[in-house]
């Protein structure tokens, strides 16, 4: 069926709300628009959905929310898992609440139980709560950092991380097989709750994960010691890190916590930011001025669903505050946790740290100087997730942190996901120890920076919207695998690893050998001097992201190199 006759479909057919049909009422006469809402089904990957909310099959809305979950209903109930239950939370975005019921009703309809929270959560806790439930599954409403016109969808199995190999692919075809809307069961509210297959948690689950969260304190002592002293200023961005936050804070003793009070409350308009995203500048511009009126040390904010941290801290030599990227906040509580692990003598058997591809080559050196193992994985928390389950199978090693440069981290292994609220944690132990010593997170930076080199990392996102700019990606990327660069940035290609293919090859002789990680499109490429660059399509938004990462002899020599690097990686797709 052709875009227009679906379009035609879902403007008549009673199936679809009133609200459905007169929103695509007022689209007659937008062609572009129709085409963009109708071309194809809004995408199931292999962490589940995101898109724009509204009417359509390319975008968010009950119906395809509904559509999704009969596929993830049929997997559950082809492995007879129906009864342990599947835990869904959802975050402020708009229409989250509706979506979380629409799944939870229909699992029930198809006899799987529900337990879904009472108000919006925070990702990791949903990761959490799927292993503390002895769920088989988890749903996460959520779109994460996406701007206000986004919603998602994310699933997650029984280990509490997102979807991997073979259940994602398994799902997906699952979800694919859900051709027609008659295929969807649901049922009433009231009905599921008579059956017991609709249940409600709260405050047993969230004291549970919070408690796990405190436990991964080092020196809970030296907080206390420096309670009085340390400032910090805390905005949620109109997400779910309010309450979580606030609390891990002051159960352990931090008396000067200060909130945006205009970011303070969950809204998922985003009145004060139009992109709630903390690697963006803008997102801090309240956050900063807060901070200048308290003489706060650190200034922190947690995307919508709280699995991201993004920091600046005060350089009290220029009385500025400074923007930490995700490498340089994980790198700094990395440092923290493998040092004192050792100093403590708390350090477990065959240590691992765990990042992804795209992740600063300084945990390589860090991890080296506390002999503790690097073990990298495809870009996705759900892959350093899956390592901490093969952990446990296996006894090959224990897990001691992970990260992504995408500003997300985890200490510990209660949850299976990135988690804001233990960075957070962390970050302000992490301050409070370098004060005690007469240091800043800043001082704390360029220490590391002299110890082990000036890694400086980068990214870039080029934005190809709809039909024709998701055939320019593709396009984009195969014109990348057959015009492979000799150097980039005045740096040496050294090997080209090709993840779709599972090659890499070593340019100097030829030779190809296995990339040992599953099937991605990613490309790869290793330069000399510890340099590198790597491209891939977005898995949850229409971009083509560029990463690249260099090792300079100074600050200034390290931002002049990763300003070539970055004009020459651009220059291949100009």
């Amino acid at each position: 069926m052709g875009y227009k006759e679906e379009f035609n479909k879902w403007s008549t057919d009673p199936y679809f709300d009133e609200d459905t049909r007169a929103e695509l009422a007022n689209l007659l006469g937008n062609e572009k628009e129709i085409e963009d809402r109708f071309y194809r089904s809004l995408e199931f990957g292999t962490g589940g959905l995101r898109g724009v909310i509204g009417a359509g099959t390319n975008r968010m809305n009950i119906y395809t929310v509904r559509q999704a979950t009969q596929g993830l209903a049929n997997y559950i109930v082809k492995q007879g898992a129906q009864d342990k239950g599947v835990a869904i939370a959802f975050d402020s975005r708009i229409m989250s609440p509706e979506f979380a019921k629409e799944a939870a009703l229909c699992l029930n309809a198809n006899g799987i139980k529900t337990y879904r929270f009472d108000t919006l959560r925070p990702t990791p806790e949903l990761s959490f709560a799927v292993r503390y439930l002895g769920c088989t599954a988890g749903i996460n409403v959520t779109a994460s950092h996406n701007p206000r016109e986004y919603n998602g969808y994310k699933v997650y199995w029984e280990d509490g991380a997102q979807i991997t190999p073979p259940h994602d692919k398994n799902i997906l075809a699952e979800v694919a097989a859900v051709t027609d809307f008659s295929q969807v069961k649901t049922m009433s509210e009231e009905d599921a709750v008579a059956k017991g297959l609709y249940n409600t948690i709260g405050k047993e689950v969230d004291d549970a994960y919070l408690k796990e969260v405190k436990a991964q304190s080092i020196h809970p002592e030296i907080i206390k010691e420096m309670a009085k002293d340390i400032k910090i200023v805390y905005t949620p961005l109109h997400g779910t890190g309010l309450v979580p936050v606030t609390r891990v804070l002051k159960e352990l003793g931090f008396e000067n916590v200060y909130v945006v009070p205009e970011q303070e409350k969950p809204d998922g308009n985003f009145p004060t930011v139009s992109y709630p995203n903390p690697e963006s500048p803008k997102a801090f511009e309240l956050a900063i001025k807060l901070a200048k009126e308290k003489d706060a040390d650190i200034v922190l904010a947690t995307d919508p669903d709280a699995d991201r941290l993004g920091v600046y801290c005060k350089d009290t030599k220029s009385g500025e505050y400074v923007s930490f990227t995700g490498n340089m906040s994980g790198m700094l509580i990395a440092e923290y946790i493998l040092k004192e692990r050792r100093a403590t003598n708390t350090m477990p058997e065959n240590p691992a740290l765990i990042e992804t591809i795209v992740t600063t080559n300084m945990a390589k050196a860090i991890a080296k100087a506390y002999d503790v193992k690097v073990i990298e994985v495809l870009t996705g928390f759900k892959y350093i997730g899956e390592q901490i389950k093969l952990f446990e199978e296996t006894g090959s090693n224990n897990y001691v942190f992970g990260l992504e440069e995408s500003y997300g981290c985890l200490a510990g292994t209660y949850a299976r996901d990135k988690d804001a609220v233990v960075a957070v944690m962390m970050l302000c132990e992490v301050a409070s120890y370098h004060k005690k010593h007469g240091k800043t997170l800043w001082d704390a930076m360029l220490d590391m920076y002299d110890k082990y080199g000036y890694y400086m990392e980068g990214q870039e996102a080029i934005t190809l919207k709809g039909m024709e700019g998701a055939e320019k990606i593709q396009e984009m990327m195969a014109n990348a695998r057959k015009n492979a660069p000799e150097e980039l940035g005045g740096n040496k290609v050294i090997s080209i690893s090709d993840y779709k293919n599972d090659t890499k090859t070593i340019t100097a002789t030829g030779e190809v050998t296995k990339t040992g990680l599953p099937e991605s499109n990613v490309l790869y490429y290793e330069l000399d001097d510890d340099t590198w660059a790597c491209i891939r399509p977005s898995g949850t938004e229409p971009k083509i992201k560029f990463y690249y990462g260099i090792k300079g002899e100074s600050l200034m020599d390290a931002e002049s190199s990763l300003a070539v690097l970055h004009d020459n990686l651009m220059d291949m797709f100009s």
